[in-house]
């Protein structure tokens, strides 16, 4: 019974193996920089970054169909534009950069499902917006391995002034001028991983699978090492739950798995050992002097 409920469906179907594979990388890379955008208070950032990758996705759904390299290039372009958009915008306004974002992740939104309408059906925007990891081909898979290679390499390189600067951004300027590079580079790795997540997931959930995991490990440790363990091992474990859920019953399986991410935070909340409720209402005992 067991057997044949989480380890047969992967065993006997290609897809279902695909699926998985897809959600190793996603996982493996997405996790780290959702730990990241935690630490620098940008998780609304990410949430506002996946909207605005919509637009040049729907773009080139419209020039060529559900076809992934014309939709990633799209999306990357798009992502890259609004970031660049709202950071001049704070910079000579004055108007912070997080109202700056929200306004053009807005505007993207409106003007990305405005583009898929046009040609696509109901069908082709539900895909466009929530994704299809059980429809995974070798070629996206393919990109979303690649793209989190590279995410994974660049991460290594700039890992010190990105920590240091998460820490404590004052001592880094004093220091060292890397902040600022690490920052855009930072900025674009969260493009990349939102495009990777874009194509299993869709624009709407494509953060899920970064910020929720970085939530989770958030009430089970304190060191940023150990944040992103946690958190790589929540989105596995995440990914995993939710393709066995959508399998069995009638639940999109982007949905099931955010919906099993959301539960291991709600437990978390409840009985993490790092500020948990349950750990609030009953502190260990501590030895006194």
């Amino acid at each position: 019974m067991i057997y044949d409920a989480l380890v047969a469906p992967f065993l006997e179907f290609e897809f279902m193996r695909r699926a998985l594979a897809a959600i190793i990388a996603l996982s493996l890379a997405g996790a780290p920089i959702g730990v990241f955008l935690m630490l620098r208070r940008m998780s609304l950032v990410g949430d506002a970054m996946a909207h605005a990758i919509l637009p040049g996705a729907a773009i080139g759904f419209l020039l060529s169909g559900l076809n992934l390299f014309a939709m990633t290039t799209g999306g990357l372009i798009a992502g890259f534009t609004v970031a660049i958009l709202a950071g001049l915008v704070s910079r000579s306004t004055g108007l912070k950069e997080d109202a700056s974002l929200a306004t053009f992740y807005l505007a993207s939104l409106a003007l990305g499902v405005s583009i898929v309408s046009l040609r696509g059906s109901n069908i082709d925007l539900l895909h466009v917006l929530f994704g299809n990891i059980l429809a995974m081909d070798d070629q996206t898979l393919l990109v979303i391995a690649v793209n989190a290679t590279i995410t994974l390499i660049v991460l290594a390189v700039i890992y010190r002034p990105l920590v240091i600067e998460s820490v404590d951004p004052l001592f880094l300027r004093t220091v060292s001028r890397a902040g600022a590079p690490a920052h855009l580079i930072f900025l674009a790795l969260v493009v990349i991983n939102l495009v990777n997540g874009f194509q299993a997931l869709g624009t709407l959930l494509a953060v899920g699978l970064m910020i929720l995991p970085a939530g989770i490990a958030r009430f089970w440790s304190r060191d940023i090492t150990g944040l992103i363990c946690v958190a790589v091992l929540s989105a596995l474990m995440s990914g995993y739950a939710g393709l066995v859920l959508s399998f069995q019953t009638r639940l999109p399986s982007g949905p099931a798995i955010i919906l099993v991410a959301a539960g291991l935070y709600m437990a978390s909340v409840l009985f993490g050992s790092v500020g948990g409720l349950v750990r609030q209402l009953f502190p260990a005992r501590h030895l006194e002097a």
